[in-house]
């Protein structure tokens, strides 16, 4: 298994997150942002216990290859 960090938030403080990663072995992204804490909202959702809901600007989409073209890592 390989993670492949395919490009990570400019607008982050220290450039630390978000960040999406491919797992080539998976052929899942995994998803680094923001950890959602705020109540009203968290309840809002049915979230199972393997499960965690995190926070992703939608500027970071432009890094998934379906939207910008297949073109690999925009890092």
């Amino acid at each position: 298994m390989a993670l492949h960090m395919l490009g990570k938030d400019p607008n982050s403080e220290n450039g630390q997150s978000p960040t999406v990663y491919y797992d080539d072995a998976t052929g899942n992204y995994l998803l680094q942002g923001w950890k959602v804490v705020d109540a009203d909202r968290l309840a809002q959702l049915s979230i199972p216990e393997h499960e965690t809901v995190i926070e992703f600007p939608a500027r970071m989409t432009r890094f998934f290859p379906e939207v910008n073209g297949g073109s690999g890592h925009v890092v």
